[in-house]
């Protein structure tokens, strides 16, 4: 059995609080545009139901999403797109709604029945079920953000952020690669306060370069949904300010910001 409960815990919670935010609403809700440009909340709920469906693909299928790799494969750039758009039109935000239920209902039940040491499929490279579960929350988290700015809501911050910052930070190699850059031989110091005021600490105290700042805007740094400009995070270093500048906690090509 998976010992990813935790944070398959922490998913649970954050997909229930946007399920929260887009339960009372009405069809003209749903309709309402996202800061995500082209995308409703139709459309971020639908991205979210199609993704939760290929994580749980990835865990009970792995021959049917191998064929989801070979699409993806085909058409980097809007292959999700693509298919996120075809489900908001064809399917009733009541529908959506149910259907992400549904779905990532069964994706929490089957992370938690993942072995450890297993790998499991994914856009990027294979990962454990706690990296899978640590994913999903991060995009949860990121499009959860996209809706609550739409709906002029707030969002309060929770210590669930904790595994959001952990995956920016270990990405830092991938952001350079799929930028075409060589990463940075030497690990950085990652120092964030926390939303109880707490500090969260990556890498060793002496590194030469550093990155400070709030984990709340570290986070919205690495899912690329504030400017960083806006941000209260500094680089302590070339390659530090490199990576402030191209970091990203998702998979696939660079983005360029919502």
């Amino acid at each position: 059995m998976s010992t990813a409960g935790p944070i398959i815990d922490d998913l649970r919670d954050e997909s229930d609080a946007l399920d929260a935010l887009v339960s009372p609403l009405t069809a003209e809700g749903w309709a309402q545009p996202t800061p995500a440009p082209g995308w409703t909340i139709a459309h971020q709920i639908a991205h979210l139901w199609w993704t939760d469906l290929a994580a749980l693909t990835s865990i009970t299928d792995e021959a049917a999403f191998a064929k989801l790799l070979t699409a993806a494969a085909a058409d980097p750039l809007g292959f999700v797109d693509t298919a996120t758009a075809e489900l908001t039109a064809t399917t009733p935000p009541d529908e959506l709604l149910a259907r992400w239920r549904e779905t990532r209902a069964r994706l929490h039940e089957e992370l938690r029945a993942v072995v450890d040491g297993r790998k499991l499929l994914w856009f990027g490279p294979p990962m454990s079920a706690a990296s899978m579960a640590t994913a999903r929350l991060m995009e949860t988290w990121a499009h959860g953000l996209d809706v609550a700015d739409a709906l002029g809501a707030s969002v309060r911050p929770s210590a669930r952020l904790k595994s959001i910052a952990h995956l920016g930070v270990r990405t830092r190699d991938f952001a350079f690669t799929v930028h075409g850059l060589t990463p940075p031989a030497e690990p950085f110091r990652v120092e964030l306060t926390a939303p109880d005021g707490g500090l969260w600490v990556w890498g060793p105290e002496d590194a030469a370069q550093r990155v400070t700042g709030s984990a709340v805007d570290f986070c919205y740094l690495v899912t690329q949904r504030r400017p960083r400009a806006e941000l209260d995070v500094v680089a302590d270093g070339a390659d530090a300010e490199m990576w402030l500048g191209i970091a990203q906690a998702f998979a696939g090509p660079p983005g360029k910001g919502r």
